[in-house]
């Protein structure tokens, strides 16, 4: 008889916790843009204070910096704890179907397919076991868990 106590397996996440957090990251990664802004603006206030305007961002660099900003955000998350801010806040863990952290391969892959194509979350609302399309395709599962540590998952 061991003295371990099992932990009970985890719940998948269904879609309005996890468009909850996928809105809270969203707002994140916004945040962090809306801060690299203002510091370019301040570079150029003081390089130059006589002739300071604004930045006036293009379209496409702020697209592409928005997108790489996300991956890296997701990526960075899921490979490091598993977990976004919003899948803090939201008591949320991203594994492998074994109960795993990611790997940075893995996660970069689902962060790519994340932001890409984000629609694929909607495939949680009908899915039998609330996986979106980049579960089902990268074997991830998006769960309830409240612990702190990611080194107490399943190993």
């Amino acid at each position: 008889m061991t003295d371990r106590i099992e932990q009970p397996p985890h719940r998948p996440a269904g879609i309005v916790t996890r468009a909850t957090a996928a809105l809270i990251d969203l707002g994140v990664v916004l945040a962090i843009m809306g801060v690299t802004y203002l510091g370019l603006a301040l570079v150029r206030l003081l390089y130059s204070p006589q002739n300071f305007r604004f930045p006036e961002p293009a379209a496409l660099a702020s697209a592409t910096v928005t997108l790489t900003v996300s991956i890296v955000y997701l990526t960075g998350c899921w490979a490091t704890t598993g977990r976004t801010v919003g899948a803090l806040a939201m008591g949320l863990r991203v594994v492998t179907v074994k109960g795993r952290l990611l790997r940075l391969p893995r996660a970069t892959l689902r962060a790519v397919l994340c932001v890409l194509f984000a629609f694929g979350l909607l495939w949680a609302a009908v899915d039998p076991h609330r996986r979106s399309l980049q579960d089902i395709v990268l074997r991830t599962r998006v769960v309830y868990d409240w612990r702190k540590e990611s080194s107490e998952l399943v190993g």
